[in-house]
């Protein structure tokens, strides 16, 4: 575990920028101690390298959350993304020195300003925004979202959250047993009917999202107790098998 100032240290992050992304539930530290200080575990840091990595594809911070919270979030691709829009980056920084040395040997002699343009770069960045704001689950949330009204959509939740107090009940149990796979079976038809349709890939992520120490985490086992969501998470484990 490291705390918020060996954390800050380590990755050049402002403690008063990580308190920012744990107030609002970017990033949760893995526990607090009794004093209330933050303790992270390597989870939480890579959790930390995916922020960052959006925030180099100038992503605004309520969509990163929704992207890295997302069922369909895929670390390789987030991945393959940063290197080709670093890549891109290198080539334009090169040639803005190319350019600068360009004129301190020869001087201005010709107005060109290619060396400024950042249409390939700016292009990349907005299309693997697209690419992540288009998945077909996210598509199917807004459109089912979009309908509801404030009122529609505080009932939906509430009642998504008493499933998970539902599955409190019978933490202890294996997750293996009849009632907890009737449980995880009921969590699946309630996401689809009201969010998107929950295959079991995208369950499977759920599941392993839910126990990841963030603020589903927290959520969960506020709803059914503590444990819970770890229960819920070895329950669609076993169900996705």
């Amino acid at each position: 575990m490291m705390t918020v100032n060996e954390v800050s240290k380590l990755t050049g992050v402002s403690i008063r920028t990580l308190q920012y992304y744990d107030n609002i539930g970017l990033l949760k530290p893995a526990e607090y101690t009794e004093s209330g200080y933050r303790l992270y575990d390597d989870t939480a840091l890579e959790t930390l390298q995916q922020i960052l990595l959006f925030r180099e594809l100038e992503f605004p911070l309520k969509e990163i959350k929704t992207i890295i919270m997302s069922s369909d979030f895929d670390k390789e691709k987030a991945l393959n993304q940063q290197i080709e829009l670093l890549t891109l980056k290198k080539e334009h920084l090169e040639n803005l020195i190319s350019f600068a040395r360009g004129l301190k040997k020869k001087g201005a002699n010709k107005m060109d300003f290619s060396a400024f343009d950042t249409t390939k770069l700016d292009e990349y960045a907005q299309k693997a925004k697209e690419q992540w704001g288009n998945t077909p689950a996210y598509k199917e949330y807004e459109a089912k979202a979009s309908g509801r009204s404030k009122e529609d959509t505080k009932t939906v939740m509430d009642d998504f959250m008493k499933l998970f107090a539902d599955f409190g009940k019978i933490v202890g149990r294996d997750p293996k047993s009849k009632e907890a796979q009737e449980m995880v079976q009921r969590l699946r038809d309630y996401i689809s009917e009201h969010f998107y349709n929950c295959t079991k890939d995208i369950l499977s992520g759920l599941g392993k999202m839910y126990a990841s120490g963030n603020e589903f985490t927290e959520n969960i086992d506020k709803a059914g107790g503590k444990g819970t969501a770890e229960f819920v998470s070895k329950a669609v484990e076993e169900y996705c098998k």
